[in-house]
């Protein structure tokens, strides 16, 4: 029998100041109050989800003495906003603004808030070219190879895509470029190098993002299988500090290769991954640049939901 208190879905007063502007151990501890349950009954609702966490760390959370991080964690964070009744991602939001907090001493690669507002755009431009979420198609294997230049820019990437029809009549795929902050999607350019062309392109000023249509010139049936090559040229932006890819659905082998100039090498790299935009990175992993070619990568079996890349640190 659950209590009256487990009904209370009126927030405080303190709890909608700490969800606008945390930190997140105040917005968890005001969120779990306004509710009225213990923690033990926290724990108990976390394990019903399939999420295990001990009542010794959801008080450390509240407390502000140890900040979630490993992916069982970050699962138990989205599970608690369901359980206290907050908005999506609010509490994930209050931890990737810690994250970036934490890291405020380095040059930061993209926030949090610029890749949600990228997806924005990237589904809005998507949408207005007719694709839906997976066109139809699933990921067999997606190789990339991006190359950054003398001034540490991104000046090019190449991706090679084995794609499975799941439907019939599939006919095209539509390929989404983030460029760096200062990027001008009008001089990007996009080269269909083998098994398609260009068709429409779409482009968003503000956040430098650019969609565009490859048409394979053939209808595939399901089950059927296709590869594609193409390019972009870019070179338009600034410093360019990480290179990532968003995943709506789980898919074969992903695999990134990025090269330096030679003029222009990084002082170290890692590999990240991030549940979603606006969720915290987590999966660090150092990565070698190697010589003599100057790359750095990696390899993921598995596609899995979510966003996966390489981030450097320069001088």
């Amino acid at each position: 029998m659950r209590h009256a208190t487990e009904h209370a879905d009126v927030p405080t007063a303190e709890l909608d100041t700490a969800l606008r502007g945390g930190p997140f151990h105040v917005a968890l501890r005001a969120a779990i109050a306004a509710r009225g349950l213990p923690l033990q009954r926290v724990q108990h609702h976390l394990s019903r989800h399939g999420v295990k966490v001990g009542v010794t760390s959801l008080s450390y959370w509240q407390q502000g003495a140890r900040r979630p991080q490993r992916p069982e964690s970050l699962r138990a964070v989205r599970a608690l906003e369901e359980i206290l009744r907050l908005p999506d991602e609010s509490l994930i939001r209050l931890l990737a603004e810690a994250d970036e907090r934490a890291t405020a001493d380095r040059p930061a690669g993209r926030s949090y808030r610029s890749l949600i507002e990228a997806s924005g755009v990237a589904d809005r431009l998507t949408a207005d070219l007719g694709w839906s979420q997976d066109g139809g198609l699933h990921t067999v294997g997606h190789h990339e190879r991006v190359r950054i230049g003398a001034r540490r820019e991104l000046v090019s990437r190449e991706a090679h895509h084995i794609v499975r029809a799941h439907r019939d009549g599939v006919d095209r795929f539509v390929v989404l470029h983030h460029g760096d902050p200062g990027c001008d999607p009008r001089r990007v350019t996009v080269h269909a190098l083998e098994n398609c062309r260009t068709g429409r392109l779409r482009w968003d000023q503000d956040t430098g993002v650019l969609v565009a249509e490859l048409l394979f010139g053939t209808r595939l049936r399901t089950g059927d299988t296709f590869l594609f090559r193409y390019g972009i040229e870019d070179g338009t932006a600034g410093t360019s500090r990480e290179y990532l890819q968003r995943f709506g659905f789980p898919g074969g082998q992903y695999a990134l290769q990025v090269r330096f100039d030679t003029a222009a090498l990084p002082v170290r790299c890692h590999r990240f991954t991030q549940h979603s935009a606006a969720a915290p990175r987590s999966g660090r992993q150092e990565l070698s640049v190697t010589s003599p070619h100057h790359c750095a990568h990696l390899v993921e079996p598995r596609i899995r939901p979510g966003v996966l890349g390489i981030a450097w640190d320069w001088e």
